[in-house]
Parts: C-alpha cells; sequence; structure tokens
C-alpha cells in the first residue's frame, strides 16, 4: 500500500480538487490529512474524501515533527509527501514517482514542480534551475561535483520507502523547515540514492517577497546550523555563485531587464539571511502557519 501524507491549515478553498487528484490517481492510496486545527471546514473535507484526519494544534506543527507523527500512523510501505498548494498534473503522476523505489538502492524520489502561470521570472528560474527535464539518480559519489546539490529533494511532492525511514531516524523532529533535504543526506551518507523523476509532475510555485526569501534562508541557516554533520558537505557559497550566474543568463536571454535588479536584490536578501541564521544564537520561532 502507498499511503499519502498532506499536511494541512485553512485549505479549504484547494483541499478538495487536491485530494480528488488523489483519489483519481492509477494507484490506490491511503490518505491522511495531519491538520494544524483549521478553522475553515478543512477536516471535514477531507473527510468527505475517505481521508484519515489528524488533528493537531497550531502550535505543535513542525515540518519534521508533524509529518513523523502522520508516518506513525500509516500503513504504508511506502510514503508520498504532498502539500497543500501543490497540485498533481495527471492521473499517472504518483505511479511514476514510486516506480524508482523498485530499486534496492534508491530509498526515495521526487517530482518536477511546474511553475504557476503568475509565477515572477525569477520564480519561473527557479523551476527550471531545481526541475529541469532529464531524469537523475544521486548518491554519495555525485557530491564532489553537485555539493549541496547532491541532497536537494523536495516534500512538496516526494515518496520514500518506509523501512529506511524508520531504520534512519526519520525526519529532525523540531526543525524549522528543510527537513527533506536532511533526510534526503541521510539517506545519501548511508549508502542510499535518490531518484528526480520529471515526468511526475505538479504545479506549485510560490511569489515571496523580498522580505520573504530572506525569513526563508534565514530558517535555512538556523535548521542547517543544527545539523553540522551536514554543512561538511554543503558549499552553499559555490552553489550559490552557480545559480546566481545561471540565473542572470537566463533573465538577459529572455529580455527581463527590469528583474535583473529585482534578482539582485533577491540575492542579497538570501544571501543575508542565510549566514544570519548561520550564525545566529538565539532559538529560532517556528514558521507562520501559512507555509509549506
Amino acid at each position: 500500500m502507498v499511503s499519502v501524507i498532506l499536511p494541512t491549515i485553512n485549505a479549504g478553498e484547494v483541499i478538495g480538487k487536491l485530494l480528488s487528484a488523489v483519489n483519481n490517481q492509477t494507484v490506490k492510496c491511503e490518505l491522511i490529512v495531519i491538520d494544524s486545527s483549521s478553522s475553515d471546514g478543512t477536516p471535514e473535507i477531507a473527510g468527505s474524501y475517505s481521508a484519515k484526519v489528524i488533528s493537531i494544534e497550531k502550535t505543535a506543527f513542525n515540518h519534521g515533527g508533524a509529518r513523523n507523527y502522520a508516518v506513525r500512523h500509516s500503513q504504508g510501505e511506502i510514503i508520498v509527501f504532498l502539500t497543500q498548494d501543490a497540485l498533481l498534473c495527471d492521473e499517472y503522476c504518483i505511479e511514476r514517482l514510486i516506480k524508482p523505489l523498485e530499486q534496492a538502492d534508491v530509498a526515495a524520489s521526487y517530482g518536477r514542480q511546474i511553475p504557476r502561470e503568475d509565477a515572477k521570472p525569477t520564480e519561473h528560474f527557479a523551476r527550471i534551475f531545481n526541475y529541469p527535464e532529464m531524469p537523475l539518480i544521486k548518491g554519495l559519489e555525485q557530491v564532489p561535483e553537485m555539493g549541496i546539490k547532491t541532497f536537494f529533494f523536495s516534500n512538496v511532492f516526494s515518496a520514500i520507502r518506509k523501512k529506511e525511514f524508520e531504520k534512519l531516524g526519520g525526519f529532525p523532529d523540531n526543525i524549522i523547515m528543510f527537513e527533506d533535504m536532511i533526510y534526503a543526506a541521510k539517506l545519501v551518507v548511508n549508502g542510499f540514492r535518490i531518484a528526480y523523476v520529471p515526468e511526475a509532475k505538479v504545479m506549485h510555485s510560490h511569489n515571496y517577497s523580498l522580505a520573504g526569501q530572506f525569513r526563508r534562508y534565514y530558517y535555512a541557516g538556523i535548521s542547517f546550523k543544527k545539523q553540522p554533520w551536514f554543512l561538511k558537505y554543503a558549499r552553499s557559497n559555490r552553489e550559490g555563485m552557480n545559480y546566481f550566474r545561471q540565473q542572470m543568463r537566463y533573465l538577459l536571454k529572455e529580455r527581463r531587464y527590469p528583474w535583473v535588479l529585482y534578482a539582485l536584490c533577491e540575492t542579497f536578501c538570501k544571501y543575508c539571511g542565510y549566514h544570519l541564521g548561520l550564525h545566529c544564537n538565539k532559538a529560532a520561532v517556528t514558521l507562520p502557519q501559512g507555509r509549506t
């Protein structure tokens, strides 16, 4: 059995379409919604789509612990993670996503994210850069070449085998964000591999403000700082410069000249936020509840 885990909060406007798409997949799935005390009827809507609903307090939510809790209530040998603002593109998405897990050394996979029509040019580029058209299987041998990109993995649409998940202790508890990359890194350093499956597509993108990008990368710095073993594999400055250079080429090629200045400001906010979080000695607060 495949279990689909979906964290929600006040997802009433979108959850029906998402759960209908899950129920229409070619693979039969157990559907588990872990809801952070929604006030808009989200649990009731989820129940009408035959989902098992687990309710938690808003203050109890964090990206690692909440998902671990839901996994403990699942029956599937394969766990698929989704977020409430992602939309499956066709009925074969989950079937394609879990296919690589038939290989013994592949313990996790993630799908391709397609930007929404209203996505900023910088967000379009982020999807092109992080989710290319070519499939990829990543392991420890890719670290010297790819650096931190070896561990890139997104719970917006991902699949894991529960056996390895339980063996390696799951996601870090009480982590603000990037629980997915930390777990992917644990898999890789323990000899497993991660598959990127571009044929398994969801529509998902964000139009973060500059302040939002600063805050997101600040949380990234704090999250990574708590995992010093992870940082020794990560060369974020090199990877960041590679991203920035390719982004500039993309914007100039597309003649999106006003966005070049915006991208410069956005890069500055990301850099400052990440390094502030990385060197911050104070305990961080949890993410605001409008989170993915």
